[in-house]
């Protein structure tokens, strides 16, 4: 399995040739692997996607990844869209205790973070309509997430999160350190 990804912050088809398009050779066999969406941006059909890479080299913004999987991952816990960053596990927070989620780039801390803070509501992968949290916590039974997921939707666990930028604490904080860890 693969998944395809456009950055929509980098894909801009208005101001190129479409690349993607032109050079995908499944494209040229007649599939519409690779198409321009209502938004202009770049669309890639996992399911047709062979993985060459080839729209990922000529692409002129680098708006495009194709990651292989080494094997078809369980269900989502979160996914913003088509040909877009998938979470497949969220850490599991333990009362009275600090949870740090480290990792490098683009790996979804702030997802998993969001969520678990209730500022997101996880969408199981399903993102063309909004999944209730009746759902999302039929999928949590039996798990340890299920009581804090469950909390979550119920809005009695208070998050407190650091800013990912450290420049922006002066914006949403006034105050001591002291007064803020209060």
């Amino acid at each position: 399995m693969r998944l395809a990804i456009v950055h929509k912050d980098r894909c801009h088809a208005k101001k190129c040739a479409h690349e993607c398009i032109i050079y995908c050779p499944r494209v040229r066999t007649g599939d519409e692997t690779v198409t321009i969406g209502e938004d202009n941006r770049a669309v890639i059909s996992e399911e047709l996607c062979v993985g060459c890479g080839i729209c990922i080299k000529k692409c002129p913004f680098e708006a495009l990844d194709i990651i292989q999987l080494p094997e078809e991952l369980d269900t989502p816990v979160n996914r913003y869209g088509p040909n877009a960053f998938v979470l497949y596990g969220l850490p599991q927070p333990v009362a009275g205790k600090v949870t740090g989620v480290l990792g490098p780039n683009g790996i979804g801390k702030s997802t998993a973070v969001k969520i678990l803070s209730g500022q997101v509501k996880p969408n199981l992968g399903i993102f063309d309509h909004e999944v209730e949290w009746d759902e999302v916590l039929k999928f949590y039974s039996g798990t340890e997430l299920f009581d804090y997921l469950q909390k979550v939707a119920a809005k009695t666990i208070k998050a407190s999160i650091k800013p990912q930028y450290i420049d922006f604490i002066p914006k949403v904080f006034k105050g001591t350190v002291g007064n803020l860890l209060k």
